[in-house]
Formats: structure tokens, C-alpha cells, sequence
């Protein structure tokens, strides 16, 4: 008799944005900023950065959010972006008319952006969060407020 092997829980979801109609290059400059950075993290830079290439990501990071909390079950404040890719897309070729009967071609580049999500509850790699941030040192020496003008410094003098 076979005994069936234990499959692991899945630890990684993935969101695909095909054919978005941008340049890679402006979509990477975005992507460098949120590679790496945890869910909750990401939503509040994508919202104050000025890019256009940031309202495609933004909804490609909730729906990859979206894909874990219902294909994983798990929560928000767990999930980190393991892995962010932006590829090169076809181009889309016009002629625009012009004058005395010619013709210019107009490029629009496309790309395909691809974002994995990965639960860091599920992974025991990862330790908590809270635990990386720097505690902050109180002050020894307190320093008593000065007067420029009645200390006798330069402004004193006549």
C-alpha cells in the first residue's frame, strides 16, 4: 500500500499584467521602489508616488493580495512582494499622415509586468517585523535653552 506524500502549502501567489501600455523602462523605475517591501508598505507608496506607472501596479499589487487572502487564506499584514518583474511587451506600430502625403510611424511600447507575493507567516526564514526595527535612545545630557541676544555673543556689541 502507497501512502500519499504531504503537499506543502502553496507560499507564493502571482498577479500578471499583460500588454499594459507603458514603456518597461518608466514601469522599472516604479518597481525598483517596491521590490522587497511588505503589502501595506506598497499601497502607501504607490498612492503618494507621482508616476503614471503607478495606478497599473497599484492594481496588479491588490490583486495579487486579493489572489493570496482567498487561494492561501492568509492575512495582509503577512504578505511581502518576494518578487517583482517588469518584461518588454510587443510594440504597437501606427502611421500618423502627415504633409504632402507622407507618413511617420508612431511606437507605442507595451510590457507585461509580473508580481509574487509570498506569506511570510507561512516561512520560517522570516522573522517578525517589529522585531527589525531600531529602538530609539533617549538623551543624556539635556541642554538648557539659550538666549542669542542676551548671552553676550556678538549681537551685543555696538
Amino acid at each position: 500500500m502507497l501512502k500519499k506524500k504531504k503537499t506543502e502549502k502553496k507560499k507564493e501567489v502571482y498577479a500578471l499584467g499583460q500588454h499594459i501600455s507603458m514603456s518597461a523602462d518608466k514601469a522599472r523605475r516604479v518597481i525598483d521602489q517596491i521590490r522587497g517591501r511588505s503589502y501595506e508598505e506598497t499601497l502607501m507608496i504607490l498612492e503618494l508616488m507621482p508616476y503614471r506607472a503607478c495606478y497599473p501596479i497599484f492594481k496588479l499589487v491588490y490583486s495579487a493580495a486579493a489572489n493570496a487572502s482567498y487561494n492561501m487564506a492568509s492575512n495582509e499584514a503577512n504578505l511581502v512582494i518576494s518578487k517583482a518583474e517588469v518584461n518588454k511587451g510587443t510594440t504597437i506600430k501606427k502611421l500618423k499622415p502627415r504633409a504632402r502625403g507622407r507618413s511617420y510611424p508612431i511606437k507605442k511600447p507595451t510590457c507585461h509586468i509580473t508580481i509574487v507575493m509570498k506569506d511570510i507567516s507561512l516561512d520560517d526564514k522570516y522573522v517578525e517585523i517589529d522585531s527589525l526595527k531600531k529602538t530609539r535612545w533617549k538623551k543624556k545630557h539635556t541642554t538648557a535653552y539659550r538666549d542669542m541676544y542676551s548671552s553676550g555673543g556678538i549681537w551685543d556689541k555696538k
